[in-house]
């Protein structure tokens, strides 16, 4: 089977127009602005860029890593569309090195759910060492209580003009296992077919926490999606600083 992304990534954004990406990216701009950030960001796991996007528009110098070439192909598209100058380099966020160093690393929308918990501590020392000392790391993850009892043994479709999309997921001990099928409207008319698995892992907030210390953060906040509470949230947006000693 396709890996994860090969095909969705054409469509990934159209499919997500409904998550408000203009206002969840001013959550990171405002964020990062208090938290005294500098302007020179790495986006782990961006995708097609749409955070890197809004953010290069409001004036950061930004790089974007994806493990998915599709993903990056798409995300260098859009950009040059916009004229906007971001370096995209395939990457897994799991063994990321970089000899330049960052100011911050934004990890939004599940990039580390795509990860065993028990690689979480090795690939946050990856992240810890590409950024400069006192740097800020602010990714989110989706909730067990999301996991478990939204998105496991579930159906999600999604009808449009020129795509549908249809998902079905199994829920196992330590994951969320999704087949997701896409049905693209071609030139002609006709519609094809693809298909790819796409594997969450479920992580729980005191063993990402564990993991970070283990790497050399210092947790500034743990905060639900766009700031809200979160025990109610789907999302756990974790706020960290790299310690000098680190």
């Amino acid at each position: 089977m396709p890996q994860a992304y090969d095909h969705l990534a054409e469509w990934f954004e159209t499919l997500n127009d409904d998550c408000d990406y203009p206002k969840w990216s001013q959550y990171f701009i405002e964020g990062l602005a208090r938290l005294g950030a500098g302007k020179k960001g790495l986006e782990l796991g961006c995708g097609s860029g749409a955070f890197s996007r809004a953010l290069s528009r409001a004036g950061y110098e930004m790089t974007g890593a994806d493990i998915s070439l599709p993903m990056l192909t798409k995300g260098e598209e859009l950009a040059e569309r916009e004229g906007l100058a971001i370096r995209f380099l395939q990457a897994d966020a799991r063994t990321f090195r970089s000899f330049e160093k960052y100011d911050f690393i934004l990890s939004p929308n599940d990039c580390y759910n795509y990860m065993p918990t028990a690689s979480l501590a090795s690939a946050f020392g990856h992240a810890a060492a590409c950024l400069k000392k006192g740097g800020i790391f602010w990714f989110d993850v989706s909730s067990a209580r999301k996991l478990k009892g939204k998105v496991a043994n579930n159906m999600f479709a999604d009808d449009r003009d020129d795509v549908t999309y249809l998902c079905f997921s199994k829920l196992f001990e330590d994951r969320v296992e999704l087949d997701a099928t896409l049905f693209v409207k071609e030139k002609d008319g006709r519609f094809s077919r693809y298909d790819e698995r796409h594997t969450q892992y479920i992580h729980r907030e005191e063993e990402i926490a564990a993991s970070l210390l283990e790497a050399g953060f210092s947790i500034l906040k743990v905060e639900g999606h766009l700031g809200e509470d979160k025990l109610l949230s789907d999302r756990l947006n974790f706020i960290c600083r790299r310690t000098a000693s680190s």
